[in-house]
């Protein structure tokens, strides 16, 4: 495995939540693997597991692959497109470029087009996943773009994690992720609601939650949410933030293509009032002390070992 990871010179631009366990992934494998991130001290880390660090995204345009991880459209046209760009530098570009954040379509067509003009193929391959899931191996991706490239890029994409979905050309897989992520606002809504209903009626959350981890309800999702809604740690591994960030795109697909999304509209204004009281900084799962100051109910964790059903 290492002798197949080695053989493509990668690049690796964004080290922050989510990008750091997935390239210390495919470093520990053995990939031979360099890193820009915008703030060098959250990348140094990294070096221990054979990294070696650059100091703009134009360094990194002689690499064969190039991943990208970064927070918003805006970003990933900046690390692509703007000053020191990994697709601005005169007679180099990467052989591929692989973006696995999720971002707008306009944004991704408009690094796709410059990324063509330079004779790089560009993959869209949004993650599913947090950071435990990463380390866990368990991280799911979703692929778009030209076939060929795919198929050179998938000995990486597979390392790191345990599913990957290829589904056509363009800018198909950031539909995909816009959907799943819509889902992700929806579930969460909807696990925090009837797990305040239990425990008004008696229930303990961990008892609940217990049970709908092994019913047909249950899920990996629902599975590593547990612990956040049982013991109250609400360390972000999604905030609320980047999650309005997601719903807001889902809605301005759905008025482009004219498909209706009440039940997406109504939890995006939920959310909306979650941030209004200032939950920021926590994880999204934080909707659980919102459901339950509207119940009248007060909350305390159970501190109870439940299992995240990652390890």
């Amino acid at each position: 495995m290492a002798a197949e990871l080695r053989s493509h010179k990668l690049g690796w631009i964004g080290v922050g939540r989510m990008g750091y366990p997935m390239a210390e992934r495919l470093a520990k494998a053995g990939a031979d693997i360099a890193v820009y991130n915008r703030t060098r001290t959250k990348a140094e880390p990294l070096t221990k597991s054979g990294v070696r660090l650059v100091d703009r995204p134009s360094e990194l345009a002689d690499r064969d692959i190039v991943f990208t991880m970064v927070s918003a459209s805006e970003d990933l046209k900046q690390v692509a497109l703007g000053p020191d760009g990994v697709l601005t530098v005169a007679g180099k570009a990467p052989r591929i470029h692989i973006d696995c954040s999720t971002v707008s379509e306009e944004a991704s067509s408009e690094v796709r087009a410059a990324a063509q003009k330079r004779g790089t193929a560009m993959l869209a391959s949004p993650v599913s996943g947090n950071a435990k899931v990463v380390k866990a191996g368990k991280l799911s991706i979703v692929v778009s773009g030209p076939k060929a490239a795919y198929e050179t890029a998938l000995p990486y994409l597979e390392r790191l994690g345990q599913g990957v979905s290829y589904v056509g050309e363009g800018e198909l897989a950031r539909m995909v992720k816009i959907c799943h992520n819509v889902l992700l606002g929806i579930v969460i809504q909807a696990m925090v609601e009837v797990t305040v209903l239990a425990q008004k009626g008696g229930v303990p959350r961990h008892a609940f939650l217990d049970f709908i981890n092994k019913s047909v309800m249950g899920s990996t999702f629902t599975r590593y949410k547990t612990p956040a809604l049982v013991n109250l740690d609400f360390a972000p591994t999604f905030t609320p933030l980047l999650l309005r960030k997601d719903l807001d795109l889902g809605l301005a697909a759905a008025r482009k293509l004219g498909a209706p999304m009440a039940l997406t509209a109504l939890v995006r204004e939920i959310l909306q009032s979650l941030i209004g009281q200032g939950y920021t900084d926590q994880d999204f799962a934080a909707l659980l002390i919102q459901q339950a100051k509207a119940a009248g109910m007060p909350l305390e964790p159970e501190n109870v070992p439940v299992s995240d059903g990652l390890s």
